[in-house]
């Protein structure tokens, strides 16, 4: 059988058997691959360093007659080892990788292989908030599943304007206007930002970058609960 190689994150690990376990990889050209990493879990396992959590590894794999291939071989190329030094910034990874998992197909394009080491710089960086990094995520999600809010016009059609403050319509996607409302013009802006092509590092730079992430998120959230899985 032939082998590839190909560079993955783990986005799921299965113990199966006495030593061996079940990798669930996301790369950037060959989709998301189910691998049986055998003896990986011995203590002399040449395969264990190559699979760990928050990390980027490049690997040979070998497909599978059915929907599990075999690990191969894995060398670490870089691993976010700040993330697991702060127990909320750790929690935060399982739960976006479990995201991205679920929100992915079997052939995912290569921005949500690019999401994954974005989102594993960003938890990496303390000086980068929790809240913003959240945020940036789900709005990075959002966007690449096709669920991007309208950010430029209210629900009547109109030019957000920067003088009105406004609320939220989740049936339709759009923000309207409302004396006293929730929204002012910075924290669209900030949702813009949070919602193109930038990275967490970037939109943390925006001065009161934390205070808008908490603000907005709940929105993001809501929006993400009623179209992701």
């Amino acid at each position: 059988m032939q082998q590839r190689i190909t560079s993955g994150v783990i986005l799921a690990r299965t113990d199966y058997g006495e030593a061996d376990r079940i990798v669930t990889m996301l790369t950037p050209d060959s989709g998301k691959l189910r691998l049986i990493a055998k003896g990986v879990r011995k203590v002399k396992s040449r395969l264990a360093g190559g699979v760990e959590l928050f990390s980027e590894s490049r690997i040979t794999y070998i497909r599978g007659r059915s929907e599990i291939g075999t690990l191969v071989s894995a060398r670490l190329e870089q691993h976010f080892g700040e993330i697991v030094k702060d127990i909320d910034r750790t929690m935060l990874g399982y739960d976006l990788i479990k995201q991205l998992d679920r929100n992915t197909e079997d052939e995912p394009e290569a921005d949500y292989f690019e999401l994954a080491l974005g989102t594993f710089t960003a938890l990496n960086n303390h000086d980068i908030s929790i809240e913003v990094v959240r945020l940036w995520f789900y709005a990075q999600l959002l966007r690449l599943s096709g669920h991007t809010p309208n950010l430029q016009t209210d629900s009547s059609g109109v030019k957000l304007a920067a003088d009105l403050s406004y609320e939220f319509d989740f049936d339709s996607m759009s923000f309207y206007a409302r004396e006293g409302g929730g929204f002012s013009s910075s924290h669209i802006k900030f949702l813009r930002l949070a919602f193109s092509v930038v990275t967490a590092q970037l939109l943390a730079k925006v001065e009161g970058a934390n205070a808008l992430a908490e603000a907005t998120f709940p929105m993001v959230h809501t929006v993400a609960a009623n179209y992701l899985r």
